[in-house]
């Protein structure tokens, strides 16, 4: 069967939801096809034992775009909002940061300059925010709104002064690790703080490109995320509500509509045939899907040339997140953590070197004997995420490659055993309070949402993989070489995060140039 739209979204994950809406808004007939029965992609919720839900993928907050709801009328209900991080060690002797402030065994010195960089970081951040929402400029070729997005950027930048600006020229290209030795002293507050800027990649606090994460991460800041939230059902509620603003301005959704192929003649595509035979044709056809599983699986090699073909599977975009899930009989003890933080975001991580050694392994193709650990009980602010009495918890966990040398087949289950142990020893007893866990590695995740790599942000955000350059050069600005084709997922420019605004420019430009 046929049916023609204006436009056909790949995929129901909050930014192919926001590109929906967004051109339902401007009257267009779209079509949102999912594989998946539940819309939101890795912003979703799940039951993963009986009684005992998560946020399968993403699992906070930090930078939903106010615009973006406001436009699309999205109100979320939060669980919980500006948890304060808690660096927690087995003698209790813990370190605590909440928005500007940091308190622990710290220096007089380290909690002034840890308020100080913030504020710092935040001038720098609303800087780079500035150029987020906008299509990424394109320096050659680049036409007036091109022209005009690069002034309001280096106008920006000018506002900030000669010595800010000189500062922020100075440290965009270094790594996080010499920013963060140059103003602090300890060890386990220099650590705590880099996990913003390696979390979801390839990096560590000695890589390249860690402060330009850092500073992407900060800008979640401007929206009211100056630290992470729970929304209330988890994370899932926030693909419910996107997918509930695109219904509402018209769009059409279809869940267990997997898409087989991106049907291209001539370096034109022209509509999609899903894996049930049925054929949808419509005038822009608008991957949600991550660059790589857009063109090396829907499109073909065969239908692109050689050199792009090059390009995209250059594209690096390999995961090295893992997510562990634990249904628990009762609240688990850590040392040093009362009541109202045992709810926050709990990280079990030494120094910098101690990231560095555990990223070593993923070099390597093997998981971190000692991983760094992002822990996060929320069913101690929402109730609804486990029966009475009793606890969820999720695991954020660095570093396990997509890759694993030895196969996850064989192995996932004792590096499970190592996550659970190295828990055991910050929170006694912690293991008897289990009654089911599981580990989901990056390919278990590519596996669940056809994310290429299990990359929480669909590709590195790093220089080369920025801005202009994102995802590869020929494919920026949301366009692509195939005519008609279009990309909207958090492979393109700005990048990873639950905020909305890929889809957001991708709709915008979308509209201005096919005006489908």
């Amino acid at each position: 069967m046929t049916k023609q739209y204006d436009a056909i979204i790949i995929g129901a994950g909050h930014n192919g939801l926001t590109c929906a809406a967004y051109l339902a808004k401007a009257g267009k007939k779209v079509v949102v096809l999912e594989a998946r029965d539940t819309v939101g992609g890795m912003a979703s919720t799940s039951e993963f034992a009986p009684g005992f839900k998560v946020s399968n993928g993403a699992q906070y907050a930090t930078m939903l775009n106010t615009q973006v709801m406001r436009d699309l009328g999205i109100s979320l209900e939060y669980a919980a909002k500006d948890l304060p991080t808690v660096v927690i060690n087995p003698d209790g002797n813990n370190l605590r940061m909440s928005g500007d402030t940091v308190s622990g065994n710290l220096s007089d010195s380290d909690k002034a300059q840890f308020s100080e960089f913030k504020a710092h970081t935040r001038k720098f951040a609303k800087v780079l925010s500035g150029a987020l929402k906008v299509r990424p400029p394109k320096v050659v070729e680049g036409d007036w709104h091109d022209k005009i997005n690069l002034m309001k950027l280096g106008l920006k930048m000018r506002l900030l002064g000669t010595d800010d600006m000189r500062d922020l020229m100075r440290i965009a290209t270094i790594n996080l690790y010499d920013v963060l030795n140059e103003r602090f002293d300890n060890g386990q507050l220099k650590a705590a703080m880099s996990l913003d800027g390696i979390y979801g990649n390839h990096l560590a606090p000695r890589s390249p490109n860690t402060v330009l994460n850092y500073l992407y991460r900060r800008t979640g800041d401007l929206h009211g995320f100056n630290d992470p939230a729970l929304v209330k059902g988890g994370m899932g509620k926030v693909g419910e509500a996107f997918a509930e603003a695109a219904k509402k301005a018209g769009v059409e959704i279809r869940t267990g509509a997997k898409v087989a192929s991106i049907n291209v003649h001539a370096e034109v595509a022209s509509g999609v045939t899903l894996e049930n035979g049925d054929v949808i044709e419509a005038k822009a056809i608008v991957s949600g899907a991550d660059p790589k599983t857009t063109f090396q699986k829907l499109v073909g090699a065969r239908n692109i040339e050689a050199g792009f073909v090059r390009r995209i599977r250059n594209f690096r975009a390999k995961g090295n997140v893992a997510k562990l899930q634990v249904a628990l009989k009762d609240l688990p003890k850590f040392a040093g953590v009362d009541a109202k933080d045992a709810g926050g975001r709990l990280v079990i991580t030494g120094d910098m070197d101690y990231v560095e050694r555990a990223f070593n392994h993923a070099k390597y193709g093997e998981y971190s004997e000692k991983p760094v650990l992002d822990i996060n009980i929320p069913s101690v602010h929402d109730d609804s995420l486990a029966p009475a009495g009793k606890h969820v918890m999720t695991v954020l966990v660095q570093y396990a490659p997509y890759e694993l040398r030895a196969g996850w087949d064989e192995n996932k289950e004792t590096f499970k055993s190592i996550v659970m142990d190295l828990i055991e020893t910050h929170a006694p007893g912690f293991k008897d309070l289990v009654e089911h866990s599981e580990l989901l590695t990056p390919a278990d995740l590519e596996a669940e949402f056809g994310v290429h790599g299990g990359h929480w942000h669909h590709g590195e955000l790093t220089l080369n993989q920025f801005l202009m350059t994102r995802p590869v050069p020929t494919a920026t600005q949301y366009s692509t070489p195939v005519d008609n084709l279009y990309l909207a997922s958090a492979g393109t420019h700005p990048g990873g995060g639950v905020s909305g605004l890929c889809g957001h420019n991708a709709a915008k430009q979308i509209l201005r140039t096919k005006g489908v």
